[in-house]
């Protein structure tokens, strides 16, 4: 009774003015491990001590030390919290790795080395685990440190001596009161015991053992075998009964006969002789009966139900017979998965707090377990499957395979499949896989665009559109299976591009966000107050004196936007044509098709088919091509840009101002936002092509070809489309940002060709002159220059109208 002497106080402190209950146990007990209730006993917390009433001994007597099923069960797991090391590290890495592993910690030093006098870390581990599994009310670990904090010791404490005490004004746990073997009770601070246990779903102050859920199971084993061992013991059966007559026995050898009937084990087997009538000899069998039988079905069932309450299937504890390599291996991975990991967790867990460092962990090391490999060897076939197929480069594979990357040229390329075609990671790489061509306008190599792609002029019309993007895919997907090589003819592909693009046309005008600018603009010219406007004319005026008089102007030709157009086109074509090879690598990626109609079985054991259509989002990979797209133009467009404004500043006379490049930047990104935008809805017709494609075929071979086919036929004019107009916003946009920035005494001329192919729009306004930033009303659209972006389509497409520039006053 010494160790519940805190229960009266605690209950008259909780309830003054109540009287005290009689407190009353009720036990419900069956010879087993099954639970025990309390009723009128409880906590601080009301939950009921469940954990009070377990019998420690006796499950140890009749479970761990005589069930040979609870005994291998909590060996097999106990042996691996013993073999395996602890670890300390911080941070971590993709393949789950510690980034910095703490080689000598204070608690490695005792939990891998002696823990101490008497046990080695090992020994601890193994018996730490075991209470663990055979205690309800979990282990209990004594930590002893040095003056300075170190910890030098850990002792584990008999579970069912001692007590954890409930502190009164609200925390979790006062103290730990620990009886010794000669009756003391010493009370124990929390911060030196660290109470592991698998918590219970109900009662803090308790844990839940294997051993409740498998009670009925282990006492059925362990008396049907007791019950067993006593019949033979008592058994006076013999093997066969030999009936002979005994009319001519005497009765001294009748009682020699009957003598025969002897019990014990020494005898079984043995044939006795009895008498029978006149002259009659009879043999009776007396083999197994259906009780013998019956033991044997109820060892099997407690068996099966032991090793499920611990999670442990029976290969592991080494008997695998009646199993293929694979289903053992299955279930070797599964015991690790979903038993002795989160087993291992809890022990290691229960000393995070003793690491001195918030950012540092604490595991047992399982890098040498093999079961563990399993997946990771599943995800190295995978990754090299893909890497057959392209979707991924050797260094990409390597570091999945946690080999180093070798970080070269051919190493970072992807190699697309069939023809191991090269495509460079990086623009440098290209020089040295052999595919380098033509300097672009910063004067590197560029990768070129693969022969037979097919380029149209820039200027040349697109084909109507006669249906909606996508069109008929099952006719667009016996175009493909026809293998066709007339490019020329723009099919259901450039149909969708026509489409796409006649979405965009609006004519409801550029849109909200042209016009607050514009109005922004307009807003900022008439609201310079007083002295401010003053000093801005001032030093307007001082610009436009140091203009020199008499210019003939300044006037984009065509050869600045064919130039802009041809570097352009050169940056783009290389990455549509490495989007062609990864789009198809990723449909014959086996991660894409796996439970999909278009995976391939493998065999009869084969269960990663499905009817799951393909992602097509995620085959696409739209948002990873913009962000390229983005990418490959910026440092392209910031070299015209340069090259642009230097020429358009010195025609009239002066260096290119250095607020200028705010304003170009600017322009710049209206050229890449119309370029995102042309690819954009290229990537949209393709998905919805390969979406209705699906519907109408189960080859994928027939989805690869509508791929190849889509950017045969539609891959030009995007390219072709989404340089002209990158190419006319970064030119027309440097030029208007040059010029606004010299001065404010700079117009523009809006001058046509002059011909029939003129749009009526373009030429009404042919030859009206405006300041600089003051937009052309355009068939009553706001128009900065032609060609902008935030114009609608109808008044920009193939436009080749140009701006005439120079300083007010001079003659155009």
């Amino acid at each position: 009774m010494a160790r519940r002497r805190w229960l009266p106080a605690l209950r008259a402190r909780f309830t003054p003015d109540r009287p005290q209950d009689t407190e009353t146990k009720t036990v419900t007990w069956t010879g087993g491990y099954t639970s025990t209730s309390y009723a009128g006993t409880s906590n601080v917390w009301s939950t009921e001590g469940r954990a009070d009433g377990w019998d420690i001994g006796r499950v140890v007597t009749e479970g761990y030390e005589r069930v040979v099923w609870v005994y291998k069960a909590i060996d097999t797991m106990g042996k691996h919290a013993s073999r395996l090391p602890l670890e300390i590290g911080s941070g971590l890495t993709e393949d789950g790795e510690f980034e910095e592993v703490i080689e000598d910690h204070p608690l490695l030093r005792v939990l891998n080395g002696r823990a101490n006098p008497v046990e080695t870390g090992a020994q601890f581990r193994k018996r730490l685990s075991a209470q663990i599994l055979l205690s309800k009310r979990g282990a209990f670990v004594e930590i002893t440190r040095s003056n300075r904090g170190t910890i030098t010791r850990l002792d584990l404490l008999p579970p069912d001596r001692v007590i954890p005490v409930p502190d009164p004004r609200g925390e979790y746990i006062l103290h730990y009161e620990f009886t010794t073997l000669h009756g003391e009770v010493r009370e124990l601070d929390p911060e030196r015991v660290r109470w592991i246990r698998d918590p219970h779903p109900t009662d803090p102050f308790s844990g839940v053992t294997p051993l409740e859920a498998a009670g009925i199971s282990v006492e059925l084993d362990h008396l049907s075998r007791l019950y067993n061992v006593a019949f033979i013991k008592n058994d006076a059966r013999p093997g066969g009964i030999v009936a002979v007559d005994t009319t001519s026995l005497s009765d001294r050898e009748m009682d020699r006969l009957e003598a025969r009937f002897l019990p014990g084990s020494e005898f079984a087997g043995h044939v006795s002789v009895v008498g029978s009538g006149p002259g009659g000899m009879n043999y009776v069998d007396l083999a197994a009966r259906p009780r013998e039988m019956a033991y044997e079905h109820a060892a099997q069932n407690s068996k099966i139900e032991i090793l499920a309450a611990f999670g442990v299937p029976e290969s592991v504890t080494g008997n695998a017979s009646g199993r293929t390599f694979d289903n053992a291996e299955q279930e070797e991975y599964g015991f690790w998965i979903h038993t002795e990991l989160p087993h291992l967790e809890l022990i290691s867990n229960a000393f995070a707090s003793d690491l001195g460092d918030l950012d540092r962990a604490i595991r047992f090391d399982t890098s040498t377990v093999e079961a563990l490999e399993l997946p990771r060897r599943k995800r190295r076939a995978e990754a090299r499957e893909e890497w057959e197929a392209g979707l991924i480069s050797a260094d990409e594979y390597r570091r999945r395979a946690g080999l180093p990357a070798f970080n070269n040229p051919h190493t970072r390329a992807l190699w697309i499949s069939p023809q191991k075609a090269p495509v460079p990671a990086r623009p440098e790489d290209a020089a040295a896989l052999g595919i380098a061509g033509p300097g672009d306008a910063s004067g590197g190599n560029v990768p070129q665009l693969p022969p037979g792609t097919g380029q149209s002029s820039p200027n040349a019309p697109l084909p109507p559109s006669p249906e909606a993007a996508g069109g008929d895919a099952a006719a667009v997907v016996a175009q493909a299976r026809a293998e066709t090589d007339q490019v020329s003819a723009p099919g259901a592909a450039a149909a969708a591009v026509a489409s796409a693009r006649d979405d965009v046309t609006s004519s409801s005008g550029p849109g909200a966000a042209a016009a607050a600018v514009a109005d922004a603009r307009q807003e900022q010219e008439d609201r310079i107050p007083g002295d401010a406007a003053a000093a801005v004319a001032e030093a307007r005026g001082i610009q436009v004196k140091a203009l020199p008089g008499g210019t003939q102007g300044f006037e984009v030709t065509d050869d600045d936007f064919d130039r802009a157009e041809e570097a352009i086109r050169t940056a783009l074509a290389p990455l549509f044509a490495r989007q062609e090879g990864v789009i198809t690598a990723r449909l014959r990626s086996p991660r894409a098709r796996k439970g999909t109609r278009f995976w391939k079985d493998d065999g009869p054991t084969d269960t990663r088919g499905g009817d799951q259509p393909l992602d097509i989002e995620r085959i696409v990979g739209t948002d990873r091509w913009l962000e390229e797209v983005q990418v490959a133009l910026s440092r392209v467009l910031v070299g015209l840009a340069s090259a642009v404004a230097e020429r358009t500043a010195a025609a009239f006379g002066t260096a290119v101002p250095s607020s200028v490049r705010s304003l170009i930047t600017v322009r710049l990104l209206d050229a890449v936002a119309g370029a995102e935008k042309a690819t954009r809805s290229f990537l949209t017709s393709l998905a919805t092509l390969l979406a209705q494609g699906q519907t109408v075929t189960d080859d994928l071979d027939d989805l690869v070809a509508l791929v190849r086919t889509a950017f045969t036929d539609m891959a030009p004019h995007t390219i072709n489309g989404a340089s002209e107009a990158a190419a006319v916003a970064t030119v027309n946009g440097t030029v208007e940002a040059t010029a606004a920035a010299i001065g404010p005494g700079i117009v523009r001329t809006w001058v046509t060709r002059r011909d029939d192919r003129v749009r009526a729009a373009h030429e009404a306004v042919d030859g009206t002159t405006l300041p600089v930033n003051t937009p052309f009303d355009v068939d009553g659209f706001p128009m900065r220059f032609p060609g902008d972006q935030f114009a609608p389509l109808h008044l920009t497409i193939n436009c080749r109208c140009r701006l005439r520039y120079r300083t007010e006053g001079d003659p155009q």
